[in-house]
């Protein structure tokens, strides 16, 4: 039996999600133990891993988590099975696979070199976050092993990162998450493109409470909030989140939202910029920019 701090480290699915799905689905049902605490069975936590991959590749939770494990496990499996990668994206992967780091580190720095920020981050870091997206729906990857590359990938960012900052102008973009999302690569992705384009970035880290944002924007003058929602994220929380912000926010200060539960949004949000896909952070920019004159 795992307790419900436990389940939420082991899946990296958040309690407060984790109580919501017990509520709206009936699902999962947890015991008790003599002090009153929820505690989980074994195949409850194995269903739980098996939704949560589903749901970074994009699948709603309301459409699986009635599923049995078996045809969870066989979705994962039929959604990847054509997937075509890069040679070198397959080596890399072999690399984490084999728990070579220092080589893993090393091709990663090489690539960097090579490719320059910008493209290190559209034609490694991207395709290879999905790869090991998919090896982890598959079953190949195991928790631990997911945790290393992103542990090391954000190393590696934030090095690059500080490297390259020199001269910046506006805007001035804070870049954050809201409380129950923890996943950081996403943000930093942005933040290096970002860092490419000139921008000055204020970067809050994951789980800022909406108060801070705003006084945050108010303390560095911001121009922008920039959020990171991975696909585990609910939809209606971000969407509602969103429009909370946006009408306790300056109407000046723009608020950009991007990642896996955003691309799942059907709706608009009235005054948010929703980030499909990275290609439009240079865009977004330059049309701030161009809006206010700045050269």
């Amino acid at each position: 039996m795992l307790s419900i701090s436990a389940v939420e480290r082991d899946t990296g699915l958040s309690k407060d999600v984790l109580r919501m799905w017990e509520r709206r689905y009936k699902f999962p049902k947890p015991l008790r133990d003599r002090h009153g605490e929820r505690i989980y069975p074994p195949d409850q936590v194995t269903k739980l891993r098996a939704i949560k991959r589903l749901m970074d590749r994009g699948f709603r939770p309301g459409k699986i988590i009635g599923l049995p494990i078996d045809d969870l496990n066989s979705l994962g499996t039929s959604y990847t099975a054509h997937e075509d990668h890069d040679v070198e994206i397959d080596a890399i992967l072999a690399l984490i696979r084999n728990h070579q780091l220092p080589d893993f580190r090393q091709k990663l720095n090489q690539l960097l070199m090579k490719q320059g920020l910008q493209r290190f981050i559209m034609e490694t870091v991207a395709p290879l976050t999905t790869a090991v997206g998919e090896a982890w729906v598959r079953g190949d990857f195991a928790v631990f092993e997911e945790h290393i590359y992103t542990e090391q990938v954000q190393s590696v960012l934030r090095n690059a990162i500080a490297a390259s900052q020199s001269h910046t102008k506006p805007p001035r973009i804070l870049l954050t998450s809201f409380p129950t999302e923890q996943h950081n690569l996403g943000l930093l992705m942005v933040e290096a493109l970002l860092v490419v384009d000139g921008a000055t970035c204020i970067p809050l880290g994951t789980e800022t409470p909406a108060q801070e944002i705003l006084r945050a924007v108010s303390a560095q003058r911001a121009n922008v909030v920039a959020l990171s929602f991975s696909a585990a994220f609910p939809d209606r929380q971000a969407a509602s989140g969103l429009r909370e912000l946006r009408a306790s926010l300056p109407r000046e200060v723009e608020i950009w939202a991007g990642g896996g539960c955003i691309r799942r949004l059907r709706r608009a949000v009235d005054g948010v910029q929703l980030i499909k896909s990275l290609d439009q952070i240079g865009t977004l920019v330059a049309g701030w920019r161009t809006a206010r004159g700045i050269v």
